[in-house]
């Protein structure tokens, strides 16, 4: 079979939800696409400088979507009596599932996406721009590392709890939707996806991206909202791709974080990486905290504990004596539903991990997020908010490049989600470096 027919046979076959009607062929024409390079990343757009709890059974688990999902309800119902493990460094779970794909033709996929979504409307452009102050690398271009952090909005919730009052029900159609976050992903071909409220993985991103190249990992809520929901797809939870050409896996934790030593309805997922290019080691985790006002005590025990797991997984084979040599370099990326102002933020920031947000370094001072990650209107008003972060050890990697942030009138006075934004979040990307080692400079 040639790798068109692959592509459209593999989508045909993954892709397809019963809670969606026909592709109504709505769709636009994509931003800028990167063409593939080392590490999945091109030269097709270069950056320009910039100035400036779990409870107990008394909600039913609803109907699935599909015949996979049903099994999600079961194991929906076995992790609310039996409560996830709290650490569990090397679940069955191996690369060599993924190996077993066909491997699908990354472009070819990408124009396909492109004309299944060809008659929206042109999605405004996203620059790829230098943090203040710094100089671009051209030297070791082949060493960066493409990050990318989004809260894609679960399908279940989007149609069927979140109350989007101005956004199009058509815009929500997952078989619109999919095409929308595909395309998104496929232009930026980022090394890493960290990934929150994820409903569609087994059906839909784990196929696809195993046979992109990727290795998946996915953990469920305990117990999910999308379950609420009448003809669902299972549970959401956090997702975390990597690609397999740049990265092995050496270390795989899933998480069910603690507050007050009680679990939580909260995840995470914990990867160490070893870099292909470099040689080096990268610990990478995902996460997404408790949302809602009035749950900022919960939200900062969830990072506390967060906090500790990952000095834990860190510092794994170091001595106490030696604990900083041994630390591994970390990125963290989620929706932590918390603005900057809060304590789980101020956690973060002032962690004994040595932890900066790369987002502020878009400000002109380089201490300020950004105004907006997430922007919408449900019938309780209009939300304008920064919860989305992705924070990386300040003293071992840098930052070289950032995606930019839309402006307001680029996302429109319906704001998120919408014809041009698959989600109610917006994604971040970056691209960091490992800065050189003290003892490599001698």
């Amino acid at each position: 079979m040639n790798p068109a027919r692959r592509c459209t046979a593999l989508l045909n076959q993954l892709c397809v939800s019963p809670r969606a009607g026909p592709t109504n062929g709505r769709a636009f024409s994509p931003g800028p696409r990167l063409g593939p390079g080392v590490g999945g990343k091109g030269t097709g757009t270069q950056p320009k400088k910039k100035s400036g709890i779990s409870t107990t059974g008394a909600t039913p688990v609803c109907p699935m979507g599909a015949s996979s999902s049903r099994l999600f309800g079961t194991l929906a119902q076995t992790l609310n009596s039996a409560p996830l493990a709290q650490q569990d460094l090397y679940p069955e779970e191996t690369q060599d599932q993924d190996l077993d794909m066909p491997m699908l033709d990354p472009d070819q996929l990408l124009r396909e996406c492109e004309e299944a979504l060809c008659r929206r409307p042109a999605r405004p452009r996203r620059e790829l721009v230098y943090p203040s102050g710094t100089v671009p690398c051209h030297h070791k271009p082949n060493s960066s590392i493409r990050i990318m952090q989004w809260n894609i909005l679960a399908q279940a919730l989007g149609e069927g709890k979140d109350g989007f009052i101005r956004c199009p029900l058509d815009a929500l159609n997952w078989q619109e939707r999919k095409y929308l976050i595909l395309e998104e992903i496929l232009t930026y071909h980022p090394d890493i996806i960290c990934l929150q409220e994820v409903d569609h993985y087994y059906d839909t991103f784990h196929p696809i991206m195993a046979s992109l190249g990727y290795h998946g990992s996915f953990l469920a809520k305990p117990w999910s909202p999308c379950l609420d929901v009448e003809q669902n797809n299972g549970p959401d939870g956090c997702a975390m791709f990597f690609r397999r050409s740049r990265f092995s896996l050496h270390g795989l934790a899933h998480l069910r974080l603690s507050a007050m030593m009680l679990p939580t309805n909260q995840v995470a997922i914990v990867q160490t990486l070893k870099c292909r290019v470099t040689g080096r080691q990268l610990c990478v985790a995902v996460t997404h905290l408790k949302a809602r006002s009035g749950w900022e005590r919960l939200r900062s025990a969830q990072g506390a504990d967060l906090l500790q797991s990952l000095r834990n997984i860190t510092s794994l084979g170091g001595s106490r004596s030696n604990a900083a040599s041994a630390t591994v370099p970390l990125v963290v990326c989620g929706d932590f539903n918390a603005e900057p102002s809060e304590d789980v933020y101020r956690r973060f920031s002032s962690s004994a991990l040595g932890l900066s947000s790369a987002y502020k370094l878009l400000s002109s001072d380089g201490q300020t997020e950004p105004a907006y990650t997430t922007w919408k209107i449900r019938p309780s008003g209009e939300s304008c908010s920064t919860l989305d972060y992705i924070w990386y050890s300040h003293d071992a990697l840098s930052v070289d490049s950032l995606l930019d942030i839309p402006t307001e009138d680029q996302i429109g006075p319906d704001r998120l989600p919408s014809y041009h934004y698959p989600s109610d979040h917006l994604s971040l990307l970056c691209d960091i470096s490992f800065r050189e080692e003290p003892h490599r400079l001698m």
